[in-house]
């Protein structure tokens, strides 16, 4: 069983993105809930004592996305 699950997060200030790729021990259901349902990014994208809200969502098609 392989626990080393990838996690890549860079930043491009200058066109103001935030690129977040990362495996998780799930099926491809529950990850995108969680990553595409506000209230569920809210309680796992912070450490404590951080907290989140999310104020907007933008999803488009791209090369490396999950659309069910």
């Amino acid at each position: 069983m392989n626990t080393a699950l990838l996690f890549e997060f860079s930043v491009n200030k200058e066109n103001r993105t935030i690129h977040v790729k990362r495996e998780f021990n799930a099926g491809p259901d529950l990850v995108w809930q969680a990553w595409t349902t506000a209230a569920l990014l809210d309680q796992w994208w912070a450490p404590q004592p951080y907290r989140t809200e999310t104020k907007a969502m933008d999803f488009r098609p791209g090369d490396n996305g999950y659309m069910p």
